[in-house]
């Protein structure tokens, strides 16, 4: 893989989109938010939490997502970290450790006049279309009134994001949960932060890159470049390339930054050089973009080279003729991956009847299956740019 160079101005403008952003949602990490001992971070967290009241008294939409709760929880239930294996200990420290979480944030908020409000997810939030609709419409009601939204996922109940990654699920880590939110709320801006400088290249000794364009896909020898995964928290640095690519996908800036400099949020808003930033692509709209990332998905099947070809090229609806097989069953409404020959997902649509129906007429019948309309090709004709951005 080569580096790809960019102009100064093109970081810069960059730059100057996330300064100028006004729908924020910031994510931070459990090694930003806990200490060593298993507590709150103070050093760390109250100079966040004074640059989110800042922002917002500048009348800027700011969304909280917070890891951190099941180690608090660990913490306070006094357990070792070899308990974390079984599911049910984690979700009695996610639900024993959220209440700390909350406590200490509404305290260090209230003390600067900021109203915040507890907002718990479940996968099923993102992958249902009208539980998505109404959470964005709470979301949009609290942002209104002046609340920042402190959200997390609700490990309790869900166990989306406690379970090893390995499913199709609609998210696996906050990283991934802020970037949906930041998706589902048309944010202009994803912030991530961390406990290390910026997406940091292995193969230049973990050499910091200053910004990543656009055109960059994010492919497995991409992620196999970061550097600096978090060892307290389920992500690391793989999941936050892959949460910047959606904001970029979505038409949004995204920035990695260090929790551990107390002006980090300042300063990358203030449009100065720190951390990681992403440029924006065309922004994906609505519908589209919630069946590209939020959505569950169901089905599968896999289609002929000429069906693909109308998909991508010619924006069409994929009708029974051109589906070669059903490789998991679906149901009406249900959202289904469609893979191409080689058994690469390409796309996604809404179905618009069973895989059985179409079986019921020797698959014959040119019967639209997904309509154009409903279907979100989910990327682009491979960019000739390979690699990931190097320091301008």
């Amino acid at each position: 893989m080569r580096e790809i160079h960019i102009t100064d101005s093109a970081e810069k403008e960059t730059r100057r989109k996330l300064s100028l952003a006004r729908r924020i949602v910031i994510k931070l990490g459990t090694s930003t938010v806990t200490d060593t001992q298993g507590g709150v971070c103070a050093e760390r967290v109250d100079p966040i939490v004074r640059s989110i009241a800042a922002l917002m008294r500048d009348g800027r939409h700011v969304v909280l997502v917070s890891s951190g709760a099941v180690g608090l929880g660990r913490n306070l239930l006094g357990l070792h970290p070899s308990r974390l294996k079984d599911m049910a200990v984690k979700q009695a420290c996610a639900a024993a450790g959220q209440s700390l979480l909350m406590e200490s944030y509404k305290r260090r908020f209230d003390m600067l006049e900021q109203r915040v409000a507890q907002v718990l997810l479940t996968e099923e939030d993102f992958s249902n279309w009208n539980r998505y609709s109404n959470l964005r419409r709470t979301m949009e009601k609290l942002l209104g009134f002046g609340v920042l939204p402190i959200v997390n996922e609700n490990d309790t109940v869900s166990t989306a994001e406690l379970e090893s990654v390995g499913r199709q699920a609609a998210f696996s880590d906050n990283d991934r949960l802020a970037a949906l939110v930041m998706s589902g709320m048309e944010a202009d801006a994803l912030v991530l932060v961390t406990n290390v400088d910026g997406f940091l290249q292995k193969r230049s000794g973990a050499k910091l890159t200053d910004v990543v364009p656009f055109v960059v896909r994010v492919t497995p020898q991409f992620k196999m470049e970061a550097s600096g995964p978090s060892e307290s928290g389920r992500g690391g640095m793989t999941t936050k390339i892959e949460a910047a690519e959606i904001a970029m996908n979505c038409g949004g800036v995204a920035a990695i930054v260090n929790g551990a400099a107390a002006d980090s949020l300042q300063r990358v808003f203030a449009g100065q050089r720190v951390g990681t930033v992403f440029a924006p692509a065309t922004r994906m709209r609505g519908k589209r973009r919630w069946l590209a990332y939020a959505a569950g998905v169901r089905g599968r099947v896999v289609v002929d080279a000429g069906a693909q070809r109308a998909i991508t090229a010619g924006k069409a609806s994929l009708l029974d003729s051109g589906v070669v097989r059903v490789e998991r069953e679906f149901a009406p409404m249900d959202v289904v991956s469609i893979l191409d020959l080689d058994g690469r997902e390409f796309a996604r649509g809404i179905a618009e009847c069973a895989s059985g129906e179409r079986s019921s007429n020797g698959g014959k019948a040119a019967r639209v299956i997904f309509s154009r309309e409903n279907i979100v090709v989910l990327e682009a004709p491979q960019s000739s740019v390979d690699a990931p951005g190097a320091n301008a």
